[in-house]
């Protein structure tokens, strides 16, 4: 079976349409359209209904997305473990990691290993939960991931784990005046207080939510997906941000107030990997954050 195909049948499941897919590919478009009709003739199967413009995938269709992405995965494998040989000496890696953890330790990570490895091209993704970073190494789209998690949370079955840091929670403010006496600041001393907050589904949102069971009165001001946007929000005076403690060097250095939040909640900060043999870039990154504990920034 000619690869090419495969590789033009995954662009369209990911792009949605073979016009979309076609321009991800640089090619034109009959061109994938005929490689679909070629694959769908070489496998004795149709892979998409088609109706108008619209291509949905068929049951086999749906069946072949996890054998052909392994098919590409391999093949990936195979260029970069002999491109390896003679040592990293190029190549690309992807990790994917959540926000708050991309502050930390992503960037202690990123600094001892491009000591080790400076030819390698890393490329760092933004997933907002545990399951979009998971979904990202599931497709592909990445080889590592960056995961932060609570400490009850199961571990997913296909992932391997290298569980590197527990972070705990803290408080962000324009100044000291901003923040209850005290450090650690008890939930219910926030009484009053305007909060800025992570999304849904988050370790930031989930503290939140807590500590307004304890202090009904706390307002939530601002609810952010984007994290690089807490720091600023904070320094211009709209409210406390719940944030890991791992935000603490960053945060005073823009010249905020931190102190501890007294609170049971914890990450387990871990690096997660689909199971098998690992690109020789991955395994190096892979052996650095082992031999190597992470400074914060």
């Amino acid at each position: 079976m000619d690869t090419r195909l495969l590789r033009y049948f995954l662009a369209v499941v990911d792009a949605g349409s073979v016009h979309r897919a076609a321009e991800q590919l640089y090619v034109a478009q009959p061109s994938v359209s005929q490689a679909l009709r070629a694959l769908e003739r070489d496998l004795g199967s149709l892979l998409f209904h088609r109706t108008g413009r619209r291509l949905v995938l068929t049951a086999a269709g749906r069946a072949l997305i996890g054998p052909a992405r392994e098919v590409m995965r391999g093949l990936d494998l195979a260029r970069t473990t002999v491109a390896a040989v003679d040592g990293l000496l190029g190549g690309e890696l992807v990790v994917a990691t959540m926000p708050s953890q991309s502050v930390s330790p992503l960037t202690g990570m990123i600094a001892a290993f491009a000591a080790r490895h400076p030819l390698v091209q890393l490329t760092v993704r933004g997933g907002r939960t545990p399951t979009d970073v998971q979904a990202m190494l599931a497709t592909g789209d990445a080889e590592l991931g960056l995961v932060a998690t609570d400490l009850s949370a199961p571990a997913s079955p296909e992932l391997m784990c290298l569980d590197l840091e527990t972070q705990r929670f803290a408080l962000l403010a324009k100044d000291e005046a901003a923040l209850p006496a005290g450090d650690p600041v008890h939930p219910a001393d926030l009484a009053g207080h305007a909060l800025i907050v992570g999304q849904r589904g988050t370790g930031m949102r989930r503290v939140a939510d807590s500590i307004r069971l304890q202090a009904p009165d706390i307002r939530f001001a601002v609810e952010v997906e984007h994290r690089e946007a807490v720091l600023p929000l904070v320094l211009t005076g709209v409210g406390v941000a719940i944030v890991p403690d791992s935000w603490e060097s960053l945060a005073r250095s823009a010249g905020a107030a931190v102190r501890a939040l007294d609170c049971p909640d914890v990450l387990q900060v871990s690096l997660v990997y689909r199971s098998g043999r690992l690109s020789p870039a991955a395994a190096a990154f892979l052996e650095s954050a082992q031999a190597v504990e992470t400074p914060s920034v």
